[in-house]
């Protein structure tokens, strides 16, 4: 069988329940790959898996950064990639579920990431953005780089000076690196299993419930911790989906009934552009939920079957 098993799908498909289920049956462990629950103290908004959830099965990457860090997915897979190594070496199945299909897919391939320097050349290039625009800043990386400015909008400010910084710094275009790395093979060659439903319906109604429950355990409350314990409300973190929307909530700006419907919407989003992006991987084995289909769990081991090496 092989080692290495990819789980993806969008929000509250029941990734983590059948990467339980799949971890006990074949000696596994299971790496997180969500750009939230690296978070400590964000549980709940994040579906973070609790105790009773993991079932005893070892989790990793989760809780390894704090709220007000700026986490990236380059750091993401500098401490995965030799977590699931470790997990191979030991001679167990390495399960990697999540929603965050950048991660995931770079955490795969073995992406070689530009380096991310401490020379002074990001705040000199904030600084000139800040006194000249983004509009010349923009200017500036179609002469150096014109594929990379098509790509980026005038408003991702961060994607636009991460690209000088990039050129700056190596004296190559962020296009040229992405390019030459993606030609490598790729670091790990995993099965990918894929949930989704028959009825786009069923998925919006797990959705809603999932925000509704998440309110039920206490959300409001752990957001107002966060914020009373100094964590800024415009940092990366506080920025997801179901804590800025609560954020103003807590402020008194917005009432809690229309930050739900925001919540639940902004949610239902989301899961769309996760399915876009993961149904672009023609190596997923898509496992449908719905009336007379199979149990997932039966589909994933019929997979695993037909695929064993």
């Amino acid at each position: 069988m092989n080692p290495i098993i990819c789980i993806a799908g969008p929000t509250a498909s029941g990734k983590t329940a059948l990467a339980v289920e799949l971890a006990k049956e074949y000696h596994g462990e299971v790496v997180s790959c969500d750009s939230m629950q690296v978070y400590r103290r964000m549980n709940i908004g994040t579906a973070k898996p609790t105790r009773e959830e993991m079932q005893g099965i070892p989790h990793h990457m989760l809780d390894v950064a704090e709220p007000w860090e700026d986490f990236s997915v380059s750091r993401y897979c500098e401490m995965a990639a030799p977590i699931v190594e470790s997990i191979l070496s030991r001679g167990k199945t390495a399960i990697i579920a999540g929603g965050t299909g950048l991660y995931m897919d770079s955490l795969i391939r073995g992406n070689a990431f530009a380096p991310f320097p401490s020379t002074g050349v990001r705040e000199r290039l904030e600084a000139q953005a800040d006194a000249e625009g983004m509009e010349a800043m923009l200017a500036w990386l179609r002469s150096v780089d014109p594929e990379a400015a098509r790509r980026l909008h005038l408003s991702d400010r961060k994607r636009i000076l991460r690209a000088l910084e990039v050129y700056l710094e190596t004296g190559e275009t962020i296009t040229a690196h992405n390019r030459r790395t993606q030609a490598l093979p790729p670091r790990f060659c995993p099965l990918w299993l894929g949930l989704d439903f028959a009825d786009r319906g069923e998925l919006y109604r797990r959705i809603d419930l999932r925000v509704d429950e998440m309110l039920r355990q206490g959300l409001l409350e752990e957001i107002r911790e966060l914020l009373e314990g100094g964590i800024p409300p415009k940092c990366t973190a506080m920025q997801a989906i179901g804590y800025k929307e609560f954020v103003d909530v807590l402020r008194g700006d917005t009432p809690l009934e229309q930050a739900v419907e925001a919540v639940k919407k902004s949610s239902r989003h989301y899961a769309k552009r996760q399915l876009t992006w993961f149904r672009r991987n023609q190596s997923i084995h898509w496992l449908t939920r719905g009336p007379g289909r199979p149990e997932i769990m039966e589909s994933a081991r019929q997979i695993l079957r037909e695929n064993d090496n």
